[in-house]
């Protein structure tokens, strides 16, 4: 049943109310927890940075986290979602159930050093230039000190890290998703490395990508050209008509591609080529009617050039949906905990790393500063859309990064494997832990928190993935 807004109106009171009433400063216990295992967690990170491993293969990095965990006293359930990499852990004693998410995945390519100058790394053929080494480390870290809170104050109370793979173009957690690893779950909390502070009430793109392969017939380039069909041409057909299709789509709509595979050699006509397209807009509805269109589009280019053409999709994400109720309590935490300090020889990294940037827009001394709380879009997209849209969540971001960093870039490779990006950390994992320890403490704030997210979904809401009823795509990195 909807509320009236007298009644939306009574609930924002309380809610400003709750957050008034919390505790400026954090248990005592809980920053003891945090500093008591801050060099367990920041080893795992710079262990997980230097493996760099790519979505659906971190089996070093996973089994890392769950090693660190099960030592602090959590049960693990391995391979959930049919993902060997996929896995929860969990310490509960009762009481309501809060979720962290944590990511380990890795890009493939930017195989950068810990230099402020571009310099390839050696022995890997990835990086974290989106910082999940971080974020998997801070999520479990501030996991273990939630717990031993709750374990000395005798709070009743669940605590939940889902170990989440392949968010880059993986969807891994819409299989958890998709498989009711949420079901139970009363609020879940999460956190991105960045360049900034903030904890916005942000929402995000919605996303479907595809491979299209197209098949066509092998000859000889020059001597039977007549005799061939070229895939490549049904690639490239492809992409003239989609790229026509911009001025049409709604100018909040995203669309990228990349042609995966296109021959071998010049003077034989392709048999097999592919592209890899993501399509991206704030609605999940209107994503839908843009990749049909693709589709289209690769159906045309297949019969103009008399090639076969395929197509597998790879991944769905929702758009984020914001939650202010938890959010709030969560930019309270950022504020009172501040921002990042560089040391000396940091800022000294900073100021030579920030020289390489093109339009950084930010300044060095921003990382000290926490940006306003307001409601925000990102024109990326994440998996952790999905989960938003069945549970209420809250997230930040930390500056793991030197200000004015853009993501996936080398420079945030670099960064992320210094000193600089183990302070944006320390950050994150307090934040979340101060948020879940709020939670426990004032339940009304997650009661409040599910009405809030009744009142956005609407009450005919379904879940299903965009991504349909396909595997979890293990090898798509391969």
């Amino acid at each position: 049943m909807r509320r009236t807004k007298n009644q939306f109106f009574k609930q924002a009171t309380g809610i400003i109310w709750l957050i008034a009433s919390l505790q400026i400063h954090a248990d005592s216990s809980l920053n003891l927890s945090i500093n008591k295992h801050q060099d367990t967690f920041e080893t795992a990170a710079m262990k997980i940075w230097d493996w760099a491993e790519v979505g659906y293969q971190e089996y070093k990095s996973s089994e890392l986290l769950k090693n660190e965990l099960r030592s602090n006293g959590f049960s693990i359930q391995s391979g959930v979602a049919d993902i060997p990499t996929a896995f929860i852990a969990e310490y509960s004693n009762g009481g309501p159930v809060v979720g962290i998410l944590g990511e380990y995945d890795a890009l493939p390519g930017l195989m950068q050093t810990a230099s402020p100058f571009k310099e390839i790394k050696e022995g890997v053929d990835a990086g974290h230039a989106c910082g999940h080494h971080l974020f998997g480390a801070a999520s479990a870290w501030a996991a273990v000190a939630i717990k031993e809170w709750l374990v000395k104050t005798k709070t009743k109370g669940t605590i939940r890290f889902y170990g989440t793979p392949a968010e880059e173009g993986g969807s891994g957690k819409v299989y958890m998703v998709r498989a009711g690893l949420f079901d139970d779950v009363d609020a879940v909390l999460h956190w991105h490395p960045s360049s900034s502070n903030a904890a916005n009430a942000e929402s995000s793109n919605a996303n479907k990508s595809a491979k299209f392969k197209f098949q066509g017939i092998s000859a000889h380039a020059a001597g039977s050209p007549h005799k061939g069909r070229s895939a490549l041409d049904g690639v490239e057909a492809m992409n003239i008509m989609v790229n026509m299709m911009r001025e049409h789509i709604p100018q909040e709509s995203r669309i990228h591609y990349v042609i995966t595979k296109g021959g071998l050699a010049p003077n034989v006509i392709p048999d097999i080529a592919e592209v890899y397209y993501y399509v991206r807009n704030p609605q999940r509805k209107k994503v839908q009617e843009i990749f049909n269109w693709v589709v289209k589009a690769a159906e045309g280019a297949a019969m103009g050039t008399e090639t076969t053409m395929t197509y597998e999709v790879m991944h769905g994400n929702y758009s984020k949906l914001p939650n202010n109720t938890l959010q709030k309590v969560m930019h309270k935490n950022l504020v009172t905990r501040g921002g990042i300090k560089y040391s000396k020889k940091e800022n000294e990294y900073a100021e030579t790393i920030y020289a390489t940037m093109v339009s950084p827009g930010s300044k060095i001394g921003d990382q000290e500063k926490i940006k306003p709380f307001k409601a925000s879009h990102t024109y990326g997209s994440t998996d952790v859309g999905d989960v938003s849209w069945v549970v209420p969540q809250a997230g930040l971001r930390t500056a793991t990064w030197v200000p004015g960093t853009a993501g996936h870039s080398w420079q945030g490779v670099a960064a992320g494997g210094t000193s600089i990006g183990l302070k944006g950390t320390k950050l994150a994992a307090q934040v979340l832990a101060d948020t879940a320890q709020d939670l426990f403490k004032n339940p009304k704030i997650i009661e409040s928190a599910h009405d809030e997210y009744l009142e956005r979904v609407g009450a005919n809401f379904e879940y299903y993935p965009l991504l349909g009823d396909r595997k979890p795509p293990l090898d798509y990195r391969n």
